[in-house]
């Protein structure tokens, strides 16, 4: 038997008992007072109809009591059953073995902790809201969707968290780049010194980030006019750094005092429309001042044509077919052909300077090799002992060397460059191997007009001897005293070099002649194999 059930019985029995005692205490009043056994039992009645009426009015009450748990029972499990639907979490299960009072009382608890949890998840979604929808309009994106009126899951708390998360670290770079988008925009506008001209260039140097709205448009309308201004910029730069070429060509045309190119290149710092401003008020005065010039600048002009055509390797033909350099007549005009010829001349040189500047290289190699070529055929030569002849020949070999790899290296980026350019490069009216090749070819010619040179004045120069005939027997114990040794001449020829292309060869005609320039260098190549063995030697190379 369950210890409660024990308990109630013995309340019962101590409940009757005392009843009895109270009944026993009533009949000992009753003797005591003699009262006759009708009272006796009309007063028993009374107290029967008491004990009744509190017993049913107990009773009643106890029935009302049990009916409202029950009733409470029923209404916790439906609110419970709503709030596990609406939580999203299990439905909630009786346990069988309990009372009433105590799945009363458990359903009250177990429905005040899932109301709490409801009240707590609809206050942090409307704080989750709030942020969201501040971020998303900043943003200008579509917020977190939750239905209205529902209660959100945990799941769906965590996924608006995030995408919180996620928007705030975009807002926060994107009002990074804002930033930076706004000081580089301002600083272009103080750079060229100009104001904002319409409302993106005003909204965008504000000081108020909050005015702007961080949308994908409004920040990629933001780079594209930084790029715009950038450009704009460097389109005043590069005007102005052409008003600064044209002012220091006319200072050095018109020999302007440094004192004064000074005091307007060391101006004090000011935005880019303000220097424009200033330099074209130079190039105005130094234009006004060059009309009244004429001769002098135009001389000065002929000087740096001069250098250009220099560099160009211009030949006295491409010279001459400028025909304003010759004239006396000092006109404006005249200026004005100048300049052009001076800008022609400066862009044809800034377009071939790479491959100018390697074959100036190669002319002054060749006409260094030139030199040493006619020094090793100076019979006086050989009169200074202190080493110099093994320098110029090493000397010599190196520049060999060094002709034959700037050939090569010349020729492969004038075909790349002719190819680009879709025009002839030309070197003083030819393209540059035939060029080249004429070179090697007045060399050779040259070396064997001195070498018949010499031979003819050696045979000028000896006299005709009639042979003695000796006795026999004779033996000759020395050297005749009349007799001198003689140290002849060894003319060094030019070396063998890199054939140049069959198209070369038969534009300057060698290739059916039997003194070409292959035919040259190959024998060039023989001998310069044994020029060690024959350096120095006495046996004569006529012979």
């Amino acid at each position: 038997m369950p210890r409660g059930t024990r308990k109630s019985e013995v309340l019962a029995a101590t409940l009757i008992s005392s009843m009895n005692h109270a009944l026993a205490r009533l009949m000992d009043i009753w003797d005591g007072l003699g009262i006759k056994e009708e009272m006796r039992l009309r007063r028993m009645e009374e107290v029967k109809k008491h004990v009744e009426e509190l017993l049913n009015r107990m009773i009643s009450e106890e029935v009302d009591m049990k009916d409202r748990i029950e009733k409470s029972i029923q209404s916790c499990l439906k609110e419970l059953k709503v709030l596990c639907h609406e939580l999203s979490v299990e439905e909630y299960m009786v346990d069988e073995g309990m009372t009433v009072l105590q799945t009363e009382r458990d359903l009250r608890v177990r429905l005040e902790i899932l109301l709490t949890e409801k009240n707590e998840r609809l206050e942090e979604l409307r704080l989750l809201q709030q942020k969201d929808i501040e971020l998303c309009t900043d943003l200008c994106v579509t917020p977190y969707y939750i239905p209205t009126g529902s209660i959100p899951s945990r799941q769906q708390l965590e996924e608006l968290k995030e995408h919180i998360k996620v928007y705030t670290e975009e807002k926060k770079q994107r009002l990074q780049v804002f930033s930076n988008l706004r000081s580089e925009i301002r600083q272009c506008l103080d750079e060229m010194g100009r104001q904002p001209e319409n409302s993106l260039e005003q909204d965008a140097i504000c000081e108020d980030e909050e005015a702007f709205f961080l949308t994908v448009d409004n920040i990629k309308a933001l780079r594209v006019l930084k790029e715009q201004l950038e450009l704009k910029k460097e389109t005043m730069l590069s005007n102005m750094s052409a008003l600064k070429e044209r002012v220091q060509v006319l200072w050095c045309r018109l020999l302007i005092p440094q004192n004064e190119q000074e005091t307007c290149q060391k101006a004090p710092l000011c935005p880019i429309a303000d220097s424009i401003k200033l330099w074209e008020n130079e190039l105005l005065r130094l234009e006004d001042l060059k009309k009244a010039n004429l001769k002098d600048v135009v001389l000065k002009i002929r000087e740096e044509l001069k250098m250009y055509w220099d560099k160009c390797f211009y030949t006295k033909e491409q010279r001459n077919a400028f025909t304003p350099y010759y004239s006396d007549d000092f006109t404006e005009d005249l200026l004005s052909q100048h300049d052009e010829e001076v800008v022609r001349m400066r862009l044809q040189y800034e377009k071939c300077k790479e491959m100018l500047d390697a074959v100036n290289k190669w002319e002054t190699s060749w006409g260094q090799f030139v030199l040493l070529e006619k020094k090793a055929t100076d019979p006086n030569r050989f009169s200074n002992r202190g080493g110099s002849l093994l320098k110029e020949e090493k000397e010599r070999v190196k520049l060999q060397k060094l002709l034959s790899k700037l050939e090569d290296e010349l020729k492969t980026r004038i075909e790349a460059w002719e190819i680009e350019q879709g025009c002839a490069f030309l070197l003083k009216g030819s393209r540059f191997m035939d060029y080249v090749t004429s070179q090697w070819e007045m060399h050779k010619k040259q070396k064997e007009r001195e070498k018949q040179d010499r031979s003819l004045k050696k045979e000028e120069h000896t006299p005709f001897k009639t042979p003695i005939k000796r006795p026999a027997g004779s033996c000759i114990q020395g050297t005749p005293s009349n007799k001198t040794r003689k140290t002849p001449v060894k003319t060094r020829d030019t070396p063998g070099r890199t054939p140049l292309q069959d198209s070369n060869k038969q534009s300057c005609g060698l290739s059916s002649q039997p003194g070409s320039y292959s035919a040259f260098k190959e024998e060039m190549t023989k001998k310069s194999s044994h020029s060690e063995a024959v350096f120095n030697s006495t046996v004569n190379e006529n012979l």
